[in-house]
């Protein structure tokens, strides 16, 4: 009876390893690409602040948004909403979405004067948004970055089942042994930091849920989406424009009164609806860094007198729950130590898929040859693993070298990241791995070194310096593997001989 049950857990062990291996093969590259653009996000502020090396300093945020309403109103015509992130300790500018005479711009807004930084960039909204977009329309790559989500949630539970010696593995690595050192690495990048892979994907799955499974909306609601927004957002102040103009009141009481109403806590976001029209709405939310759940409270003002309209503070138990799962993916409330054990865990996710997918061809290789299908899988590693990093590398570079009054400047950063990745892509494809593996980890390292250099170096801000080390210490690192690699392809092969029979 024991030797079928041992028969019995063998198989679906087996049978766990074949789920686990093909999840992971499906979309291992799209997984690579959302796994390093969300570890990269982690420091969104931090990276747009070394995008933005004009802009140095701490902010105050009631002074910079109220210069930010102010340029806002000389500036803008016909405007439905304004919509501003105030800066903090990380961040040092006024993020703002807003339209102007039937134009959307999305913009830095400087703290001082309010006007528009001259360096026109994402920043970090770049990596931000390719973690969860992929740089496709809308509905396309979030459905996209979903679907990966629910493979990388079927091959973390299919790993640990497939796992004989889950917690030896920890403590395992044998370098050099070919694809036995491949799955000591995959296994203990896995194995290490196992709750965070788990809880990342989960509640990266739970923030698209009403995206990837609506029918409960539909039922609930079919297409009347105002009444749900109200339902689910009941704090919400809405008013249609009145046809009437009206000067904004000064937003400064208005956020000194909110700041009260938070407990002391600073104001995060201010929305501005209806701007210049007697029927303006101004709403008001704290720092998202009290509590791991994101918006427990708002505020909304009357912009034309500065009256308070509402205040609501969050409560029911079941959006609490959903705005806690949100605030654990994203991280806002995390202090410094936390975001680097996010960054830390989010790297090894992204080496762990990486390793995985040179795994699969590594395994193969020393079994027979390689079918012509993992043979292209091959020279696609080469090129995805390595070309995504070399178009990140490039988006760094282009923020410094492209002229500051280039038309949709941002966006030709964008271009020339998407750019530099197609063209790494298609040497992976066109060279032999032999030979693409060293060129691409080099190419790498000079863009990440040339990227600090240009930071410059010797940045005077904290934060731009900070940065440059990092880049410098990735191309150190690279370089370091890329010498390994070439020295090992160098060195002679030892010949075996048989001794002599005496």
């Amino acid at each position: 009876m024991s030797g079928t049950s041992a028969m019995v857990r063998d198989g679906a062990r087996q049978a766990m390893a074949w789920l686990h291996g093909w999840t992971g093969l499906l979309l291992g590259h799209i997984l690579f690409i959302i796994c390093l653009a969300g570890t990269l996000a982690v420091f969104k502020p931090e990276i747009s602040r070394w995008m933005r090396p004009e802009i140095s300093g701490q902010a105050d945020p009631v002074r910079a948004i109220t210069a930010a309403t102010e340029w806002l109103s000389t500036n803008t015509t016909g405007s439905a909403g304004w919509y501003l992130s105030a800066p903090d300790g990380r961040s040092n500018v006024v993020n703002a979405n807003y339209d102007s005479g039937g134009a959307y711009m999305s913009r830095a807004l400087d703290p001082v004067s309010g006007a528009p930084v001259a360096r026109d960039t994402l920043g970090g909204e770049f990596f931000y948004r390719l973690h969860f977009e992929l740089e496709l329309p809308y509905p396309w790559g979030r459905l996209l970055a979903s679907l990966a989500a629910m493979l990388m949630l079927v091959a973390i539970i299919t790993g640990i089942i497939a796992h004989k010696r889950f917690f030896k593995d920890i403590f395992t690595f044998r370098p050099g042994k070919g694809q036995r050192s491949w799955l000591d690495g995959h296994n203990a990048l896995g194995v290490l930091s196992l709750p965070f892979h788990i809880m990342i994907t989960f509640t990266g799955l739970l923030t698209l849920a009403s995206l990837n499974m609506p029918w409960g909306i539909a039922a609930g609601y079919g297409a009347d989406v105002a009444t749900l927004y109200s339902d689910l957002t009941p704090g919400t102040v809405s008013r249609e424009a009145s046809g009437t103009k009206a000067p904004l009141a000064p937003v400064g009481p208005m956020l000194a009164q909110a700041q009260r109403y938070f407990g002391g806590v600073p104001v995060d976001r201010v929305y501005i609806f209806n701007p210049g029209d007697a029927a303006a709405v101004v709403t008001i939310y704290p720092v998202e860094v009290g509590a791991i759940g994101t918006l427990p409270a708002e505020i909304s003002f009357d912009g034309a007198t500065g009256k308070v309209l509402k205040a609501w503070t969050e409560k029911r138990a079941g959006v609490r729950a959903y705005q806690t799962i949100y605030g654990l993916h994203m991280a806002h409330f995390a202090p410094l130590l936390t975001r680097w054990l996010y960054f830390l865990g989010g790297a090894m996710l992204t080496l762990a898929i990486a390793s995985g997918m040179v795994l699969w061809i590594v395994k193969r290789r020393e079994r027979a040859p390689l079918s012509i299908g993992n043979r292209l899988l091959e020279r696609l590693n080469v090129g995805a693993l390595v070309g995504v990093p070399i178009g990140m590398a490039a988006f760094l570079i282009a923020n410094r070298l492209l002229p500051l009054g280039l038309a949709e400047r941002a966006q030709q950063e964008v271009a020339v990241a998407l750019w530099s990745a197609g063209a790494a892509l298609l040497l992976g494809l066109v060279l032999p791995p032999a030979l693409g593996w060293p060129l691409l980890l080099g190419l790498l390292a000079l863009l990440c070194a040339l990227a600090a250099a240009l930071g410059p170096i010797w940045a005077g801000d904290v934060m731009i310096l900070s940065g440059n080390m990092l880049l410098t210490a990735t191309a150190v690192a690279l370089g370091l593997l890329v010498w390994k690699q070439l020295r090992r392809r160098s060195a002679p092969t030892p010949v075996r001989r048989r001794m002599a029979p005496a």
